[in-house]
């Protein structure tokens, strides 16, 4: 399975939705995706719920972001993170580092 990247801009800041298996091979478009939103000076949401699978490379593009987002004072969410992702975040710690949201306030990450 692929990876499919959808961005959105609007007053809020910038969105981006991720479908598909964050690996190697595709953990690149992702980062560059990343930084580029965060170049505009905009707060930034990744939603990965539809996400069945990432690798180091891949939250390794997340770290650089939040780390980039830190530095230049903006917000770096992620968003309605699937299980798949949580279980990697919780592994290495990340879940206590990364602003982790859900569109229903109903459930809490």
């Amino acid at each position: 399975m692929s990876m499919t990247l959808s961005t959105r801009r609007d007053l809020a800041g910038t969105g981006i939705s991720v479908t598909g298996e964050v690996d190697l091979k595709n953990s690149g478009e992702l980062r560059k995706e990343l930084l580029a939103a965060l170049a505009a000076g905009r707060p930034v949401a990744v939603e990965l719920s539809q996400v069945a699978y990432i690798d180091s490379s891949g939250i390794a593009a997340l770290v650089e972001a939040y780390q980039t987002a830190r530095r230049q004072g903006l917000a770096f969410t992620l968003a309605d993170v699937s299980p798949a992702v949580l279980r990697v975040l919780k592994l290495a710690r990340l879940d206590q580092v990364f602003d982790l949201v859900r569109s229903s306030p109903a459930d809490p990450p």
